[in-house]
């Protein structure tokens, strides 16, 4: 079994993902601001990775970093500066950590960027791991700055890097705009999403922490950028469906043309969310089926229903 540190621990993902490991017999270390909530099983190491004091990792002797740790998107915060934000939380500090890993004798190195990184949509075709870079949005670039930092510095070193690319994530405690929509598919009110025929890949949390397990310890990871999916994708009709099976509700769902959509969008400034709901966003993660052995534990379908069902009973 190995070592492994994981940053981000008090996280949505990182939390799960650290019960995993430890239910997968790992030793487990967990780089944290603050303990909140800790994981039975886990050794927690207190840092702020943004801090200008020295970041020291020698005594941790771990043989993986799994770097969830970085600047989420920020509601309705001023957008003067943010890329500066984005970038010191998830480049500048990315980096330092991995310096600090090489030096302490990590063998490899996870990196948890985003499907953001090849565009916000798939127009020409499901993305592939070498689709070209596109990165949409403040955050998004802050995180293809971090890769490409990460190959500078770990290019012919002994520390193996693992770039993962996930798309929405969710689960019933899932936050941001997943939460909204759980919450509202919860109210049983009538909502405009019938007929959307778009198709979006997704990934449940469940199957996520399967997939970064694979990538901390599968030897032909080493060098990849690999993209984790259900692996069946859905529409967003599909999704609320699924999510009020889950909850045992009755769904009312009414369509909106999306010409008339795109145009509300635009005028209350929402166009971002306009291409979530409207948008087809595809990824073929042939590359990680082929090194891995890479499949889901559970589908989007049944990922979406127990999300729903865990919502209504919390």
């Amino acid at each position: 079994m190995s070592s492994i540190l994981v940053t981000g621990a008090n996280g949505f993902i990182g939390r799960a993902f650290c019960r995993h490991l430890v239910e997968q017999g790992h030793a487990v270390r967990a780089l944290v601001r603050k303990v909140e909530a800790p994981v039975a099983g886990v050794e927690y190491v207190v840092a702020d990775l943004e801090s200008a004091q020295p970041l020291s990792l020698d005594d941790l002797a771990v043989d993986c970093v799994v770097h969830l740790a970085g600047r989420a998107h920020v509601l309705d915060e001023p957008a003067e500066g943010a890329l500066t934000r984005f970038r010191s939380a998830n480049r500048d500090a990315t980096l330092r950590l991995a310096e600090r890993a090489l030096e302490a004798g990590a063998r490899r190195f996870v990196f948890v960027s985003s499907i953001g990184v090849n565009g916000a949509q798939s127009t020409q075709g499901p993305l592939r791991e070498h689709s070209a870079a596109q990165p949409h949005a403040d955050y998004a670039l802050s995180k293809w700055e971090a890769e490409q930092s990460l190959h500078a510095l770990l290019a012919e070193r002994s520390m193996e890097l693992v770039v993962v690319r996930p798309p929405m994530v969710y689960a019933a405690n899932a936050p941001g705009n997943f939460a909204r929509l759980l919450r509202l598919v919860s109210k049983g009110i009538p909502l405009p999403f019938a007929n959307i025929d778009n198709r979006r890949s997704i990934v449940s949390l469940r199957n996520l922490e399967a997939f970064l397990l694979l990538c901390a310890v599968h030897p032909n990871a080493a060098g990849h950028t690999l993209f984790p999916s259900d692996g069946c994708d859905v529409s967003t009709s599909d999704i609320v469906k699924y999510l009020a099976e889950g909850m045992g509700k009755r769904l009312w769902l009414f369509p909106v043309p999306s010409a008339i959509a795109r145009w509300l969008a635009v005028r209350l400034h929402r166009e971002a969310l306009f291409i979530q709901l409207y948008g087809s966003l595809q990824i073929d993660g042939g590359e990680a089926q082929k090194l891995l052995g890479w499949s889901g534990v559970q589908t989007a379908a049944d990922g979406l229903r127990q999300a729903g069902r865990e919502f209504a009973n919390k």
